[in-house]
């Protein structure tokens, strides 16, 4: 029974329970397919039943991985400072919201070595509003910035913010993955930030 209520969904494109249970009943009363027989007499609340089952569920879903869509942008690896001061450490985190309203954004940037930190609020993270402030923060910064690392976080990884590294001449990295440590310095002091 459920390998034919499978058949019959992917033929008329998952019917609701009343009319698959109209066709079960055409194809055994009208065309004589006795196959047909025990699902044209139960009710429509057992086919919903049957088609909940873990058996039928087998047999109908498939599911397929999310495939990863790599980006050009940046280099995918650990930031390396040497010592120096000059390497950025980017994080966004969100205060959250209040009666329904969207609270502000913090973006928090620390440098790793020296550990200065600098925090830009923003309404939003589009690049509307982030090209400008990211630009404010890098000249707020009292040595030349060098190197700009980000999480995998689209308000970071785009276009817009790569052009404007590139024409600053900053070396733009972005964490790897399964390696939370990477941006570790800049998620450490967000805590902070909100509080």
């Amino acid at each position: 029974d459920i390998r034919l209520l499978a058949e019959m969904d992917e033929r008329h494109d998952t019917p609701c329970g009343h009319a698959i249970k109209k066709l079960c009943e055409r194809a055994y009363q009208v065309f004589g397919q006795s196959d047909y027989e025990t699902l044209a007499g139960i009710s429509v609340s057992h086919l919903y039943n049957l088609r909940q089952s873990k058996a039928y569920q087998r047999q109908r879903r498939t599911f397929e991985k999310t495939r990863p869509k790599s980006s050009t942008i940046g280099e995918r690896r650990k930031p390396c400072s040497n010592g120096q001061p000059g390497y950025i450490r980017i994080d966004t985190v969100h205060q959250g919201d209040l009666d329904k309203q969207k609270g502000v954004y913090h973006i928090n940037v620390v440098d790793e070595v020296t550990q200065f930190e600098v925090v830009c609020c923003v309404e939003r993270i589009s690049e509307r509003y982030l090209i400008p402030a990211l630009e404010q923060l890098l000249e707020t910064f009292p040595f030349v910035v060098q190197g700009f690392h980000s999480d995998n976080g689209s308000e970071y990884i785009n276009r817009k913010v790569a052009k404007l590294l590139e024409k600053l001449r900053i070396e733009f990295t972005k964490s790897r993955p399964r390696h939370s440590n990477d941006n570790a310095l800049a998620e450490s002091k967000n805590g902070a930030v909100v509080r």
